[in-house]
Parts: structure tokens; sequence; C-alpha cells
């Protein structure tokens, strides 16, 4: 079961590639992978091609990449057995791949983000990012007060304090 930390690994990972990349193209090969997603596949894959991607965030075992542009956010949870994988985009296709998102990645330039997943307990939607109740940063890796609404049940992780300079 990916915990805490392996999610806290994948985020890492994911910062140097995926920050401001633009998002070229989106393959959803196994639809229960978005059912945390209100909408289509349709609408899933309308919504992030073109987007830009901004840092990835974490709080508890939720990855969020937020779009650039609006209060719009790529949630992932990998469940048991979901993985995050960056590939080359002339790669082929891991055999338990679900989603695939092509990107343009400023430092690195193409590259492909692989959601797979051998359970199907994870998944992927684009989700809406709400202001935090405290005024205080929404997860690990941003220091924006946004959380999408998927996540906002979870609590802060705590061994980071929060900051001295938040609205009361």
């Amino acid at each position: 079961m990916p915990e805490l930390p392996e999610v806290e690994t994948v985020r890492s990972g994911l910062a140097p590639a995926v920050t401001g990349a633009t998002v070229t193209g989106v393959r959803v090969l196994d639809v229960r992978s978005i059912r945390r997603h209100a909408g289509t596949v349709d609408t899933f894959v309308d919504e992030l091609k073109g987007a830009r991607i901004e840092s990835p965030v974490r709080r508890g075992k939720f990855l969020w990449l937020p779009l650039s542009g609006g209060d719009r956010t790529l949630v992932a949870h990998l469940g048991m057995s979901g993985q995050v994988l960056l590939r080359a985009p002339d790669a082929p296709d891991d055999r338990l791949l679900r989603i695939r998102i092509d990107v343009d990645s400023p430092e690195h330039g193409p590259l492909s983000v692989a959601f797979v997943d051998q359970r199907i307990f994870g998944s992927m939607a684009v989700d809406d990012l709400l202001p935090t109740v405290d005024g205080e940063p929404g997860g690990y890796g941003s220091a924006a007060p946004r959380v999408p609404s998927q996540v906002a049940h979870i609590a802060r992780d705590p061994w980071i304090p929060p900051s001295t300079t938040a609205a009361s």
C-alpha cells in the first residue's frame, strides 16, 4: 500500500518534470480510474488538454497537480497499488496503464505521466480547488492556501507546523 512517505516520494519526483509543463494529450484507457471525476471521460480530457501544471502538492496520501489560470486541479490517489510514473513519450505503454497524460516540460521536453494501477483502487479526477478554512497552505509542496474539495476532509500533516503569517 502506498503509504504517505511513498506518496511524498512521488510528489517530489514529479515536481522537476511537471512543474510548468503543458498538457498536450490525455488518454483514459480504463474509465474506472476516473470514477471520482464528476464528469465524463470527455470532460476529464477537455479540462486537462492545453492546461499548464503548477508544482505538485500532497496532503496525506492525496496528490494533486494544480492547473494554472483557474481553480481546478488534477487529483490522484494511489489506492493500494497505483503508481504515477514518468515515461519517455515513445516508451511502450505499461501493461497496467490506466491513464496517460502527455506533457511538454520546460526543463525536460516531451514526457508522459503514466497512471498505472494493478487493482484499480486508485483514481484520478479533475476537481475544484477550495480555500483552506484557516488560510494555511493546503498541502506539502505549495504555500497556496487551497485544497481540492476531495481532499478538504484530510487533516494537515501533523509535523508541519502552521505558519505564523496565515490569517486567523
